[in-house]
């Protein structure tokens, strides 16, 4: 009976062995499949996340991203894909689809400031997050369109400068200048309307002005944007507008230098060889107004073409100090020629 107690306790010492062995042997392989589980997961998560989700490298930062209108779920994933926007358009397509807005993505043109994963971009589309902010724009005073093609080329990605000169000069002086906030994407049209609006709106302020002057609304702003380049504060160009519609009265060439400058390079000086040169503009050679504004006149000038002040002067000209002299006579004024422009 001992004996039989005493095999008894051997065996149950030898399965307790047994059992602890074959416990550390599952503990190691688990650990082992543990770590290939979470390496092999690693990895597809990684991959997945590099050639599915993260931005291109090429992502277009800062640049509008167009979405035609009429196009399907795998049409925009294609283009958002050859634009460098996402990396898989399958994964744009499964992500739209769990939002559920296979059918209801907004078309239109976006704007991402930094590099958006894939997720990002979905959402944004799904929900018509444009991104688009306005950007200030001011148009000075006097400004020629061909000067407000460059301005408006410089900030507006969708401007084209060649369609806003076609569309704008034929306009040249009713496009009002002011401070302007358009979209990145606003167009020539978009941008011309806009002005010409504000143009009509400010006008109109100046309506019983300028049907009292007796002159014609045309020959008003034509006048009028001569006298912002010739004259520098209301009263001035008041004064100046009195000059330059009596010889217009007379007969007499305007002779106004401002006029030149339609036809030159901004920064080139008016010399006596420019002045002989034939031009429609040049008003030493051709007597009467321009044949269009010469750029875009402020209210200022507006007004002052419709109340001028005449004092019987004939002639003017302005000091190196900007302040401006005027005489009744020819000898009057090469007497202040001599006296201010030695």
């Amino acid at each position: 009976m001992d004996r039989f107690a005493q095999y008894l306790e051997r065996g149950f010492e030898i399965a307790h062995r047994y059992r602890a062995l074959l416990s550390a042997h599952w503990r190691t392989h688990t650990n082992r499949r543990t770590i290939i589980i979470a390496v092999v997961g690693g990895i597809t998560v990684g991959y997945a996340y590099i050639f599915w989700v993260q931005p291109p490298e090429t992502f277009p930062t800062d640049e509008l991203v167009s979405v035609p209108q009429g196009e399907t779920v795998s049409e925009i994933a294609t283009r958002l894909r050859d634009d460098g926007v996402i990396r898989s358009p399958r994964m744009f397509r499964i992500i739209v689809t769990v939002l559920g807005r296979q059918k209801q993505l907004h078309a239109g043109d976006y704007l991402f400031k930094q590099p958006e994963d894939v997720f990002s971009i979905a959402r944004a589309i799904a929900v018509g997050a444009y991104g688009l902010e306005p950007l200030r724009i001011r148009v000075p005073e006097g400004a020629l369109t061909k000067e407000m093609a460059v301005m408006f080329g410089r900030q507006l990605t969708r401007f084209n400068a060649d369609d806003f000169l076609a569309k704008a000069q034929p306009v040249e002086g009713y496009l009002f200048p002011d401070t302007y906030f358009f979209l990145p994407n606003a167009t020539a049209d978009t941008i011309i309307q806009a002005m010409r609006q504000n143009f009509d709106t400010q006008v109109a302020t100046l309506g019983s002005k300028i049907q009292a002057s007796g002159h014609s609304f045309e020959d008003i702003v034509n006048m009028a944007s001569i006298l912002e380049r010739e004259g520098r504060n209301l009263d001035d160009r008041r004064l100046i507008a009195g000059v330059l519609w009596r010889r217009l009265k007379l007969g007499m060439a305007l002779q106004a230098d401002a006029t030149m400058i339609y036809t030159l390079n901004r920064g080139e000086p008016i010399t006596r060889k420019v002045l002989a040169t034939e031009s429609p503009y040049n008003t030493y050679l051709h007597k009467g107004l321009p044949p269009t504004p010469i750029g875009s006149p402020s209210l200022s000038s507006l007004e002052a073409a419709a109340t001028p002040i005449d004092k019987g002067y004939l002639f003017y000209l302005a000091d190196s100090h900007g302040v401006t002299h005027y005489s009744k006579t020819y000898s009057g004024h090469l007497a202040n020629q001599r006296l201010y422009l030695r």
